[in-house]
């Protein structure tokens, strides 16, 4: 029999924000081969292992193909059945609506994990559920991640997702703050191929001057490197403020007649001299004091800062210091420095711009951030008694028992709850506490646009993604899952279900519409990038100021009440001196997530579920590099192989994201062969960014001390 032909699709990497191109060669149902894309105008072939492992996600023997539903065997253990789909959505609607009908519909929460943004069909249509269920508690993987990033968004600019971009290829000065975008290929920032573009800058006469506790793979490139303590960037920060304004180093640019309020920044930030910065952050003066000058005199310059700075006690200031610092230099809007993008399906144009503190949460008064609340608060809003109690969980792609604070505590509530439903492809350390887990189709079995990285690209491009294989007989996309479940809340509810048009046409009409739409030179539709499916190249980051903002005025005013006030409790804040390590996250360019760990291409190899920590400290413990230690902290303790390395500076032990797949239940064979321990076992639902909410997963106070058995500890 003579062998069947191969076909060639071409697709993005849906794995991380960098969403690179490749080509997926295919035989039958067989994937052959996959292989970076040289025609994609963003990631220009570039590939990392991630990519190849695609394959993996989509033969998972584990991957849910057909819903399951829980149940208790006759000796009192759980388990999960495979079920039909009209039985599974019916029980998922019955048990929704009868909490709602019940308890009220504040009664159910929703969380929704950081895939959701990879599969389009989750962000156009989970509203086909959720106008049925208008609860003040929603959550998602924001408030762990980027709510400080928003959050400054929307007070300077005036929209949610107006977040400068770094034009690093025309950069001549890039200060970067608690980032590894070598091993995340960029975060709040699309920008395949960075390692290339980042050895680019320096070979082109450019700085690359990096702030971290840990010597990053990053920072191995940088023309300077610079150790800090946890949780002091905001010092940093303020410090070259300090000293842009005091030096008279201030120039606008062509924003000179767009932002006000620079008098009450220069006086909020007149006690934060470098000196004082040199004693919080081990960062010498002079160095501060150069940083502020190369910034304001480059050709280009850009100050970004990412997980590190954000996920802290001063997460929001961090961020807002870094837009003012690219502000007061004349880097924001600017080739080189920092630039908005303009993607082809306008987000911001077409989005809610966001809005902050309009509720709180019930128990601690949490404020809301686009109708979100801090993911923190969910646990207590489980087991807290009262009106509004939640009772119900939806969760969507998401896995917060190990990628939010205090985990296991999560994890105990999730038991309290009255019903359970997921969306979701795995039954995981999560979704194993579920009545019913409702399966989508694999990604390569469904079309695909990258609504929310074409916001964050490092040059404005577009693609549609067409399905690499049919999808199986029964099978349901994720947005045909909340079409189906929300009819059938709506009917229970005695509501008209309101049918949606199919993402692909919603793309279809904002293609049209955008930018570059039909009324335009460039004449953008779906069918113009069906034809072109290595993705069309609409020109690099250009100045859109003032016509890109979105303030009520029009104008950026950079004295934010809230930030300014929050300088005053940086001033009077004693807790980073007390004693004790802190702990601070990494990730691995093959391990970003937690649902990255079920992957034999990704998993394969040395484990990287150590704890790193300083020879200094090590010998100071009397700890050697194979040892098993105990990590605590104020909520938990675990125990794991210690990892003595330079890379981390004294004080300061480094645990990675994502692991902990020790619980019993799940069905993630691999995963839980190469467990690990959660790093959010540690972190602490009360240690957060008090403007924001958002979790503080970096700077964490610990002590360390040998294990008396290598088995995970939780408390």
């Amino acid at each position: 029999m003579a062998e069947s032909a191969s076909v060639q699709h071409r697709r993005a990497c849906h794995l991380c924000e960098a969403i690179c191109g490749v080509i997926i060669e295919t035989r039958d149902d067989q994937i052959v081969s996959i292989k970076g894309d040289p025609d994609d105008p963003l990631s220009r072939g570039h590939i990392c292992p991630k990519a190849v492992a695609l394959q993996d996600i989509h033969t998972d023997p584990d991957r849910l193909r057909k819903p399951v539903k829980r149940v208790r065997s006759a000796a009192g253990e759980f388990k999960h059945v495979t079920i039909e789909w009209d039985e599974a959505l019916d029980l998922a609607a019955d048990g929704l609506v009868n909490v709602i009908e019940r308890f009220g519909v504040n009664a159910v929460a929703a969380y929704f994990g950081n895939p959701a943004v990879h599969n389009y069909g989750l962000l156009t249509h989970q509203n086909a559920l959720f106008r049925h269920i208008r609860t003040n508690n929603r959550y998602s993987a924001t408030s762990v991640d980027q709510l400080p990033h928003h959050l400054v968004s929307l007070w300077l600019f005036g929209h949610k997702l107006l977040f400068p971009i770094p034009d690093i290829d025309r950069s001549q000065y890039f200060l970067m703050l608690g980032a590894n975008p070598v091993a995340s290929n960029g975060s709040i920032w699309t920008v395949p191929g960075v390692k290339q573009r980042l050895k680019d800058l320096v070979a082109r006469g450019g700085q690359l001057v990096v702030i971290d506790p840990r010597r990053t793979e990053t920072a191995e490139l940088a023309t300077s490197y610079f150790p800090i303590k946890p949780g002091t960037d905001a010092w940093l920060l303020l410090a070259i403020l300090n000293t842009v304004f005091d030096e008279q180093r201030v120039n606008l640019g062509h924003l000179a007649s767009l932002v006000d309020g620079l008098e009450q920044v220069a006086a909020a930030v007149a006690p934060f001299s470098p000196e004082q910065a040199a004693e919080q952050t081990g960062i010498s003066a002079d160095a501060i004091r150069s940083m502020a000058r190369d910034m304001a005199a480059a050709d280009g310059g850009i100050c970004y800062g990412r997980m590190g700075v954000s996920t802290q006690r001063y997460g929001t200031l961090c961020q807002w210091a870094i837009q003012v610092i690219n502000i007061v230099t004349g880097q924001l809007d600017r080739e080189g420095g920092s630039l908005f993008t303009l993607p082809a399906v306008d987000q911001v144009a077409a989005a809610s711009p966001g809005g902050f503190g309009r509720h709180q949460s019930r128990v601690r008064g949490l404020p809301e951030f686009d109708r979100e609340l801090p993911v923190a608060a969910l646990a207590e809003e489980i087991t807290t008694p009262g009106d509004d109690q939640v009772r119900a969980l939806f969760t969507a792609a998401g896995n917060p028992v190990l990628s939010t604070p205090e985990g296991h505590h999560l994890e105990q509530a999730l038991e309290q709850l009255a019903f359970m439903v997921s969306l979701d492809p795995w039954i995981n350390e999560t979704t194993r506490h579920a009545d019913v887990i409702l399966p989508p189709t694999s990604p390569l079995e469904h079309d695909h646009y990258d609504l929310a990285f074409h916001v964050n690209a490092v040059r404005n491009t577009a693609r549609y993604n067409p399905p690499v294989f049919e999808r199986p007989e029964g099978a349901l996309h994720d947005w045909e899952i909340f079409e189906a479940l929300g009819a059938r809340v709506a009917q229970r509810l005695g509501v008209t279900p309101k049918p949606s048009m199919p993402p692909h046409a919603m793309i279809d009409a904002g293609l049209q519409a955008g930018p570059y739409g039909t009324h335009t030179e460039q004449g953008l539709s779906l069918a113009r990038l069906q034809a072109q499916p290595s993705g069309v190249d609409l020109g690099p980051l250009k100045p859109q100021l003032p016509g890109r903002l979105r303030t009520p005025n029009g104008r950026i005013d950079v004295a934010v009440g809230a930030v300014l006030a929050d300088c005053e409790r940086l001033l009077a804040d004693t807790e980073l001196a007390t004693p004790g390590y802190r702990l601070i996250g990494r990730r691995h360019v093959r391990d970003c997530n937690s649902w990255m760990h079920n992957y034999r291409r990704l998993v394969k190899g040395k484990g990287r579920c150590t704890l790193m920590m300083h020879p200094g400290d090590a010998e100071r413990e009397g700890l050697t590099t194979g040892d098993w230690v105990q990590v605590q902290s104020r909520v938990g303790a675990v125990d794991v192989e210690l990892e003595i390395t330079e890379a981390v500076a004294q004080g300061v032990v480094s645990l990675p994201h994502g692991y902990g797949h020790h619980r019993a239940g799940t069905q993630l064979n691999l995963a839980q062969q190469h467990a690990g321990v959660s790093c959010n076992d540690l972190t602490d639902t009360d240690y957060l960014d008090a403007l924001s909410g958002n979790a503080a997963l970096n700077g964490v106070l610990v002590q360390v001390q040998r294990a008396k058995s290598p088995t995970a500890v939780q408390q």
